[in-house]
């Protein structure tokens, strides 16, 4: 889990800030990030209004009243510049970095 840190910190000499988000409570979301033992970024819960910014991003998903895994980076003005849903694999953390680095 260190390497997975080390790499988060990464983002921080490209300007940019990561951040969780996913609709369980604040107390789950808690526990998991203490589980994993993350620390370096913020990890947001989108429990109420239930799924109201996944659902904004278009990745709520309705029937499990669940959102899908998936990376965005935001530019400085608000504009989505890469979006990726991830179905069984994790974030590719050096492909994100090199697509801040291009922006």
């Amino acid at each position: 889990m260190q390497a997975f840190e080390a790499e988060i910190a990464e983002f921080a000499s490209v300007d940019a800030q990561v951040l969780g988000i996913s609709v369980d409570s604040v107390t789950c979301k808690k526990a998991w990030a203490e589980s994993i033992r993350v620390k370096s970024f913020p990890m947001l819960a989108d429990f109420w209004p239930h799924g109201a910014v996944a659902e904004s991003y278009g990745i709520f998903r309705e029937v499990e009243g669940s959102s899908a895994r998936a990376t965005f980076i935001i530019d400085k003005e608000g504009v989505i510049r890469y979006k990726k849903i991830h179905i069984r694999e994790l974030p590719d953390l050096a492909e994100i970095l090199d697509v801040l680095k291009s922006i």
